[in-house]
């Protein structure tokens, strides 16, 4: 991952890159260059990032607008191979989720043991982690989990993945009651997607039921933790359930095959889960990894708008 200075977002125009360079390589002009720039003649416009109330209800729509790119799609320097490594890589192209400087995990059991160091120095800013699941299961390495992000510096929040045979109010309760105040320091997510490896639940209700139960269990958990919680979902069940719905409420999708942009038109998202086959050092086998839809200045204001 990039060594620069975390305030440095390399987002300039392709002139203020060239003006950038020939300063530095050329200090003969810089007089003549800082007279430009005084007069105007030359802007270094693409150096400012917008504020998180202009990029961050939610941050921004998922695709190109007329009027310019989508606030979201934050313009980097090209992002090479990769910042991380993939067993399965996918071919992103021009809109590869490197072009973001923001990453994050999100993880499980399954994850095992994680040397939450390992995972600091490799460049993750936030991990969400499961917490629980429908209304009698909890992830027995939360507790650690958090824990070991949050000695490591490394933002947290938990998850609960939810089951569609259960009621939505007995989920909220089941959640509140095993996770504390304490660890969630971002939003916590509902996880919304069918199970179709499930034995036991195969239940696919109607879209209006779908998210009115949905909406019962963010309002109470929302109301408990003092925190609007952030939806996760894949692509089949938001066409069938989310696509229109819940608008003001920040989404983190599931796009491993191309950016979200090409995969949920016109959709504002905050995180892309743009890998479930990462290699992230610390961690054992897969992981997946998410790119944060900002720079890492509105990053920094997202934390500080949402996180405590």
């Amino acid at each position: 991952m990039s060594r620069q200075n975390p305030d440095f977002i390399p987002a300039m125009p392709a002139l203020a890159r060239r003006i950038k360079s020939l300063w530095i390589t050329k200090p003969g002009l810089k007089l003549t260059l800082m007279v430009l720039l005084a007069a105007g003649t030359v802007g270094l416009s693409g150096c400012s990032s917008t504020s998180l109330e202009d990029s961050l209800k939610p941050i921004g729509k998922s695709k190109q607008t007329a009027s310019g790119p989508a606030r979201n799609v934050v313009k980097l320097e090209a992002p090479g191979k990769g910042r991380y490594g993939d067993s399965d890589p996918v071919e992103f192209g021009k809109r590869h989720p490197d072009r973001y400087p923001v990453h994050g995990i999100d993880i499980s059991k399954w994850q095992g043991e994680i040397d939450w160091n390992q995972v600091r120095k490799a460049g993750v800013a936030f991990a969400f982690m499961k917490a629980t699941e429908g209304g009698d299961h909890t992830d027995s390495r939360y507790e650690s989990y958090w824990r070991g992000a949050r000695a490591a510096g490394i933002a947290h929040a938990p998850y609960h993945f939810y089951y569609f045979c259960r009621p939505a109010r007995e989920q909220a309760a089941w959640f509140i009651a095993n996770v504390s105040r304490e660890s969630v320091q971002m939003p916590p997510v509902l996880d919304v997607e069918w199970n179709h490896a499930s034995k036991n639940c195969t239940s696919r209700p109607d879209p209006e039921t779908v998210r009115t139960e949905m909406k019962i269990w963010m309002d109470i958990v929302g109301a408990h933790y003092g925190k609007r919680p952030i939806i996760y979902t894949p692509v089949d069940f938001h066409r069938e359930n989310l696509d229109g719905h819940f608008k003001g409420y920040q989404f983190w999708l599931r796009s491993v095959a191309a950016h979200p942009q090409d995969i949920y038109p016109d959709h504002p998202w905050t995180l892309w889960q743009y890998t479930g086959t990462g290699i992230m050092p610390g961690i054992k086998g897969n992981t997946d990894i998410n790119a944060f839809a900002g720079t890492k200045t509105q990053w920094r204001e997202w934390l500080r708008k949402y996180a405590r």
